[in-house]
């Protein structure tokens, strides 16, 4: 890097850093200033401004509050106190975000909810945060109803859009009775006694081990999520996010919606993402700027070209797991201006920003402020599965271009504060201790990164058996202890491999196999009891699993065997075709690895 293009990095990334600093600076941990006061402000300030656009509602900043308010006096009807946690499980519309806002200015905690998930999995969510209550709508409320029996406890479900023949005494309507609430704002001694400590919210993230964790998001992570990019954006009242990301992640749901919530802007929010209609869509809304998962780049860089793909009016495209691969043609054929990739995790208390735009990069910190940020890189043995430490028993930091742990210290400010999750045993987990003086606490990601001597950081992996697919992280043991159900399987192991020109990893299980298994019965199974992201896209059939001397199972070795036929012991399968998985031959292998065949 020159002098001068690197002065002219070091200013891009200070402004920006600023701007994110500025907006962050008024949180503090005992303050009673919560979500509810910054949106409300917000409303004060722009009240007739186009807050959201759903496709089938427009509301302004005043109505929005008014439907919250409705939702709010709602739930003090039905005797939800302060403290409490109601579950929200619904696709994106306006009454998603009035809901949990309008929780939150009475004080009630939202669980925001996977719309993916069904059965056990989701009892299991509903269960760990505690929930009794259950908002919901007429696409999703089905799920609820099968989860129910494994919940353990009785819930009660409320549906927008519930037919009266599909009432019942645990089951209401809740069209009704949101619109005969009061539009009032409630008092804010209706949240008296809470702080920025106390949990807003519970949003769901899958660990390497287990069923999904629920992380807690007390008032000051929620605020810090949408105020960082609310600044981070340089957003005004003019601006309209583009916004098909599901509400229920802190990507779409905090980081997306603050960026111009917080601000006066607009929301363009729809349902799902559609690479068909995604330009057209953006150039009809007249969109400024638009919040991304990496998959969703590579979709539409993999589309068809679009007569409108370079008509629209976008500033900026931020969000985060644009590949190195898919940066460089994402930017140039559609034309975006600017980048802001960023990283950070829902629970964690690491962060790092990009804002000069360097392709590749999750983010960068200059020398000059590495004392001021909390992240750092620590040296990991892969095999081992753990940090390595010096003679001394303290870690080790990485060199430049070495690959490692990323952590984040731990400490008792807003913006390093590690709230964890609703299980504490999952969140000491995640607790490093004695890293590099005696005593002191990081956060562990459980990211390999690198970062080179210009303080560029680079994404390599996660660790452990957790992978990502389809913009979501799957836990292998979860489709382990799922799949060790299913009818003739005597034995399972789950993975991701890799597919060449997909981001994340495809999941593959090497099955042991009893007689009276067969393709279509698994696949029928799979179909019900995982959700979509979560089923594997490969499986092997294999005579015997080899183990380690401590019985663990070489799975290292069966993700470098991959979904090639004839490595490793046993056939491979690919989901698809008449009989729910098909035998991959070498001519369809080689159809995947060229990218003739799509997943």
């Amino acid at each position: 890097m020159g002098v001068i293009s690197g002065v002219k990095r070091d200013l891009r990334y200070v402004a920006g850093l600023r701007r994110l600093l500025k907006r962050i600076k008024p949180i503090q941990l005992d303050s009673d200033v919560l979500v509810a006061d910054d949106f409300e402000e917000v409303v004060d300030k722009h009240p007739d401004n186009l807050a959201i656009d759903d496709g089938d509602r427009r509301l302004s900043y005043r109505e929005l509050d008014a439907l919250a308010n409705r939702y709010a006096h709602w739930a003090t009807s039905r005797g939800l106190r302060r403290g409490e946690v109601i579950a929200l499980m619904m696709h994106n519309r306006a009454d998603y975000l009035a809901a949990w806002i309008g929780f939150s200015k009475v004080g009630v905690a939202t669980a925001l909810i996977n719309t993916n998930l069904d059965g056990q999995p989701l009892a299991h969510c509903l269960a760990i945060a505690g929930a009794a209550n259950v908002v919901t709508d007429a696409d999703c409320w089905a799920c609820v109803e099968r989860a129910r029996p494994f919940v353990g406890r009785p819930i009660q479900t409320w549906v927008l859009g519930l037919g009266m023949d599909d009432e019942a005494s645990e089951r209401r309507g809740l069209d009704s009775a949101v619109k005969s609430a009061s539009s009032v704002r409630p008092a804010k001694s209706a949240r008296a006694g809470l702080t920025n400590r106390d949990t807003a919210l519970f949003i769901y993230t899958s660990g390497t081990t287990g069923l999904p964790k629920a992380a807690r998001i007390p008032h000051s992570r929620a605020r810090t999520y949408m105020r960082a990019f609310a600044g981070a954006t340089a957003s005004t009242e003019k601006d309209r996010l583009y916004c098909c990301l599901p509400l229920y992640h802190s990507t779409g749901g905090l980081v997306g919606v603050g960026s111009v919530l917080l601000n006066g802007g607009a929301i363009i929010l729809r349902r799902r993402f559609s690479a068909g209609s995604f330009w057209p869509d953006v150039v009809e809304n007249r969109a400024t700027t638009f919040v991304y998962i990496g998959e969703l780049c590579r979709y539409l860089v993999n589309a068809p070209p679009n007569e409108q793909e370079r008509a629209h009016k976008l500033r900026l495209a931020f969000g985060n797991g644009l590949r190195p691969e898919v940066w460089p043609e994402f930017q140039s054929r559609f034309a975006i201006p600017q980048i802001l990739e960023f990283y950070g995790s829902t629970e964690g208390n690491a962060s790092l920003f990009n804002f000069d735009g360097k392709q590749g990069a999750i983010g960068r910190i200059p020398g000059f402020l590495r004392n001021q940020l909390n992240i750092r890189l620590v040296r990991f043995d892969v095999d081992e599965n753990e940090v390595i430490r010096g003679p001394n028993g303290l870690a080790q930091e990485c060199r430049p271009g070495e690959v490692g742990e990323a952590v984040g210290e731990i400490r008792n400010d807003v913006r390093h504060d590690f709230s964890g999750y609703a299980d504490k045993a999952a969140s000491q987990k995640k607790i490093l201790t004695d890293v590099f003086k005696r005593g002191d606490r990081w956060f562990r990601t459980g990211d390999l990164m690198k970062q080179d001597r210009d303080g560029y950081f680079y994404f390599i992996d996660r660790i452990g058996d957790t992978f990502r697919w389809k913009g979501e992280n799957v836990s292998t043991s979860e489709v382990e202890q799922c799949l060790a159900q299913a009818p003739g399987v005597a034995q399972v192991v789950a993975y991701g491999v890799p597919v060449p020109g997909q981001d994340g990893k495809a999941g593959m299980v090497t099955l042991i196999v009893e007689d009276d298994f067969t393709p279509q019965g698994f696949a029928d199974y799979v179909d019900t009891a995982l959700p979509p992201y979560a089923r594997p896209v490969f499986v092997r059939l294999a005579k015997a699993l080899e183990t380690t001397g401590t019985h663990k199972y070489r799975k290292m070795d069966m993700v470098a065997d991959g979904f090639t036929p004839g490595a490793g012991k046993g056939a491979v399968y690919v989901k698809g075709g008449k009989n729910g998985y098909t035998k991959l031959s070498a001519k369809a292998h080689e159809a995947i690895l060229s990218g003739e065949t799509r997943l």
